[in-house]
């Protein structure tokens, strides 16, 4: 098996490359747009190319997808998979906020079996082990049990009028870090209702199922991971008690939002 505390240092390593980086520590930092509008920094690449080098070293026979390299169709051929996001959050990271993350999940027949999210900015270490638990810090988390969807606490800088029962709290901008609230115990729900890509969830959806909470897609369905398009629409994050109502109030609106892609 994988040597898990070679696996966290490189991970802890990237995330100090990074936070030598970050403005909010006063750094200057290269910075712009990529295709479709979405920020992207030296950091990133800087971080990308050191995971993409020390994975490969550490388990040569696993294949790559990452938000910041071409995507090579030949890692559907292996079993194994990276699947790495250098920064999550990256708008956080480039206005000096500690909302973001280094996401690392080693994939297997279209499973997570590892997971870690580095966020040094906020002194947060993530991991989790397929059926082994979870943990940040060291301590073992354990996940929202809220059995009422009305009042469900999550991160959202503002919620839409017909959410207003729900109850918002912090929200970093990564995805990942929303989705390891719940395993915290610190947000009841994360939904989103957009195609997203596998680097961006990979890691936080087993770090979040390992503490007992309920992952899927917008629809109810379950995740997989290294698909030939590696996208799905929407991620659901929750207390398993309330996974039910909320894919009810959710679904119409993902369908609607499917239709208009």
């Amino acid at each position: 098996m994988i040597d898990r505390a070679r696996l966290e240092a490189i991970v802890r390593e990237a995330g100090q490359l990074a936070l030598g980086a970050w403005p909010g520590h006063g750094h200057a930092l290269e910075t712009w747009d990529k295709h479709g509008g979405s920020p992207v920094s030296a950091a990133d690449l800087a971080v990308d190319a050191f995971l993409k080098r020390e994975l490969g070293l550490l388990l040569p026979s696993a294949g790559w997808l990452s938000e910041e390299t071409v995507d090579a169709p030949e890692r559907l051929q292996g079993g194994l998979i990276w699947l790495v996001d250098p920064i999550d959050g990256t708008r956080d990271f480039i206005r000096g906020r500690a909302g973001w993350a280094i996401s690392v999940a080693l994939v297997s027949a279209g499973k997570p079996l590892l997971g870690i999210l580095d966020a040094p900015a906020r002194g947060e270490f993530w991991s989790a082990e397929a059926g082994r638990g979870s943990w940040r810090n060291g301590e073992r988390l354990a996940a929202s049990t809220r059995s009422e969807l009305i009042g469900a606490r999550v991160p959202a800088l503002a919620l839409p009028k017909t959410d207003a029962d729900l109850t918002p709290v912090d929200q970093p901008n990564s995805i990942a870090l929303r989705m390891a609230m719940v395993a915290a115990d610190e947000a009841d729900l994360v939904a989103t209702l957009r195609w997203g890509y596998e680097w961006d969830i990979g890691a936080a959806a087993l770090i979040a199922r390992e503490a007992g909470a309920a992952v899927t897609d917008a629809f109810g369905a379950p995740l997989t991971y290294n698909k030939r398009d590696p996208r799905a629409f929407g991620v659901l994050v929750s207390s398993p008690q309330i996974h039910g109502a909320a894919v009810e109030r959710l679904a119409g609106r993902a369908r609607d939002l499917v239709g208009q892609g």
